[in-house]
């Protein structure tokens, strides 16, 4: 792992360096990471491609429709660009903020904080999850 490095503000947490957990992500266009919340708090590195992003405030979680599956609690019921709007009315009220990650872009996902992810192009990011 040279050749990615781990921002320092990931060491502004509580934990140690080596706490600090690296994910890597590639695929094609047209990849979803299905509407989640994540445990830590998370840097998206964008590396290649472009993805498109929409977050939730973890206040919104009861508009999202969490799994109630304890395997599943971090992830929503809802097709974030086609909602089923009669089974998850009020999806259609949660205010979100969206944004377009390009190559060398890094953008700050708090943590439980709702997040949804499409590759616009082959697509290659790495994530630094820390406490």
């Amino acid at each position: 792992m040279q050749d990615i490095r781990i921002p320092d503000y990931c060491c502004l947490g509580e934990e140690d360096e080596d706490d600090i957990t690296i994910n890597a992500w590639f695929g094609p266009a047209g990849t979803v990471s299905p509407l989640h919340q994540d445990p830590q708090q998370n840097f998206l590195a964008q590396v290649v491609g472009r993805k498109y992003i929409r977050l939730y405030s973890q206040e919104e979680t009861e508009r999202v429709y969490p799994h109630q599956s304890r395997l599943l609690h971090n992830t929503s019921q809802v097709e974030v660009e086609n909602p089923d709007l009669q089974r998850f009315p009020a999806f259609a009220d949660a205010p979100y903020q969206e944004c377009v990650l390009g190559p060398g872009e890094v953008l700050f996902i708090p943590v439980k904080h709702w997040h949804y992810v499409r590759a616009l192009d082959l697509s290659f990011s790495v994530s630094f999850w820390w406490s």
